[in-house]
């Protein structure tokens, strides 16, 4: 996930904004959902279209309605000549991914055309809003914040280019704050995928990277509230310790997995104990008791648009005497199924079998209530727009992730289904385009556009998916999203480290640990524990059991032996047969650093 921008504000600036508009007679706008009819009443009576891009756990989002959608001097100007459209970005993955690099609030103004006049970012207070709208009116030409898009080179094939894979590793290698820590240099956050990269080299022998990694999830641990668990989003300043309050589920399933593949890789309590305070705070304030789905997010202000640094300098009972910040509690496929997938992978390395419990009520309440025909999944419990490709492509990972760690073929037919449901339903316009977002277009002007992170996550699950379920189709389907990644102008985009995984995980076949025995033995539960508890971030676990009379396709040959045994192959060769749980951790470590780039 992106950690998106927030423009900074002087009190005194804002002091003066809210006098000003505290002192005016209450004000009306009449906001509206995305949708043609919006653009189709600007033409109808000569004005423009203003998009609010907001977010619901916001701080800026609700200053921007509490001062600069209240002054009279904005109102006057929007009501005369616009036509106003809200949208909480959450709830559209198709515009969030369209303007996710202005940050939130974004504001757009459009043409009653559909054209864009203005893109701009973060918080804008009245005077410069009004200005902007005014400046707008007088002179409607596209101002210098809307580049004409570059037109799309693909890659002539999913390999990427030697030359291009060490700028991209270069770029990677200078993406590294190295006096503070973290990769990025405004905002400070957990990057999921740049610390996953560096583990992963870690873990190959490559001291520099285990050493980022290890230093990033300890000063990660500031972000952490220390009375009701999870992870704040980032802070501020560059440095650890001046956190934004908020709570995305986003953030919460990036922090459970990073630190949950920390402890299984490195045995470092610190890591543990960060999984299990994301862990208790995703319970205890996203999860719906009944049906044990989970929530979007929660504010970070108690009240909106004011300051809430003293508040979370309080105890829980001090908290909770004030209030508890607001809980968005939309169910929304796609973040359902990020944090199923994190779930499985802290259970993995933790053994709280709560976690797993969890993961697996929440896939079954999304298969019922969010499923769409032929595999797919809907974003919410009627959508105004999609199908998403984020949603379907979660919801496969999350069974994907569950198959892993419990070896059920259910889980395993929904992932290939909903793989199958992406493949048909998101395929790229033209080859090497890249798997669209949506479904269907936006608005006239806008057709559906690829997202790189999407991309990103299909290529990784697809190729992991191929090789658990034996069907060469879901090959050919990361074959195509690679192809995509493997341009030049989307290798080379910040941050690096999710193409150079999906480069890995499409190149390198993952670690295939196969416990076999008869999948109820005492020994065969007792090897496959142990390889879930040392589970890796590219790897395959599964259990065959040479009673089962339909078993999964495989190219190894496993010999016949008396007792259980764990097998232990990489893309160079097998280990010979592993009977003590104890010994799988050296193993599969022994493994890694044989792994060859």
């Amino acid at each position: 996930m992106r950690i998106r921008s927030a423009l900074s504000l002087s009190l005194m600036a804002l002091t003066l904004c809210c006098s000003a508009s505290t002192a005016a007679p209450p004000a009306t706008l009449h906001w509206q959902p995305w949708s043609d009819a919006a653009f189709a009443q600007a033409r109808a009576e000569h004005k423009f279209v203003l998009l609010d891009l907001e977010a619901v756990w916001c701080h800026w989002c609700h200053v921007m309605d509490d001062v600069t959608y209240r002054d009279p001097a904005v109102v006057r100007l929007l009501n005369q000549k616009y036509v106003l459209v809200k949208v909480d970005q959450d709830s559209r993955p198709d515009i969030s991914n369209r303007y996710q690099d202005y940050g939130w609030p974004a504001t757009v103004v459009f043409a009653a055309d559909g054209s864009e006049i203005v893109k701009r970012q973060g918080y804008l207070p009245p005077k410069l809003m009004s200005s902007m709208l005014q400046a707008i009116i007088d002179d409607p030409s596209p101002g210098p914040s809307i580049e004409r898009e570059a037109a799309f080179r693909p890659a002539s094939d999913s390999a990427i280019r030697p030359a291009l894979l060490t700028r991209i590793e270069t770029q990677y290698e200078k993406q590294y704050d190295k006096p503070i820590g973290g990769w990025g240099f405004v905002h400070k956050y957990l990057d999921e995928e740049s610390v996953e990269y560096a583990m992963r080299q870690g873990a190959r022998g490559n001291a520099e990277y285990a050493k980022r990694a290890t230093d990033t999830l300890h000063d990660a641990t500031n972000l952490l509230d220390p009375v009701w668990g999870g992870m704040y989003q980032y802070s501020v300043g560059r440095h650890w310790t001046e956190p934004h309050f908020e709570k995305l589920i986003s953030i919460q399933a990036d922090a459970l997995r990073e630190y949950s593949l920390a402890y299984a890789q490195m045995q470092n309590p610190e890591n543990l104990s960060a999984a299990q305070s994301v862990h208790r705070y995703v319970t205890n304030f996203l999860a719906a008791p009944s049906a044990g789905v989970f929530f979007v997010s929660q504010d970070a202000d108690l009240h909106d648009g004011q300051e809430n640094e003293a508040y979370f300098k309080l105890t829980d009972a001090g908290r909770r005497a004030q209030g508890i910040p607001r809980v968005d509690t939309h169910v929304y496929a796609r973040e359902n199924g990020w944090m199923i997938a994190s779930l499985c992978d802290y259970y993995a390395a933790s053994g709280d079998a709560s976690a797993l419990a969890q993961a697996q009520k929440a896939a079954g309440w999304i298969l019922i209530h969010r499923n769409l025909p032929d595999g797919g999944f809907r974003h919410d419990d009627l959508d105004p727009a999609g199908p998403y490709l984020g949603d379907t492509l979660a919801m496969g990972q999350a069974f994907l992730a569950l198959y892993n760690v419990t070896g059920d073929r259910g889980d395993l037919k929904a992932a290939a289904a909903a793989a199958q449901y992406i493949a048909t339903q998101f395929a790229p316009a033209s080859a090497g385009s890249g798997f669209v977002t949506a479904h269907t277009a936006t608005d006239a002007a806008y057709k559906p556009h690829p997202d790189r992170d999407e991309n990103v996550a299909l290529v990784r699950f697809t190729s992991a998916l191929a090789l658990a379920s034996g069907d060469e189709r879901f090959h050919e389907t990361a074959t195509e999203a690679m192809r995509y990644l493997a341009a030049e102008s989307v290798a080379l985009a910040p941050l690096s480290a999710g193409v150079l995984l999906a480069n890995e995980d499409m190149t390198e076949l993952p670690m295939h640990v196969t416990v076999v025995g008869a999948a109820s033995s005492p020994e065969v539960i007792a090897l496959h524990t142990a390889a879930l508890r040392s589970i890796t971030s590219h790897e395959l676990i599964e259990i065959r059991d040479p009673a089962d009379p339909a078993p999964l396709p495989t190219s190894v040959t496993y010999p016949p032996l008396k007792r259980a045994a764990l097998f232990l192959c990489t893309a160079q060769a097998c280990s010979s047969p592993i009977f003590r749980g104890e010994d799988v951790r050296g193993k599969i470590q022994r493994a890694q650093l044989q792994a060859q780039r």
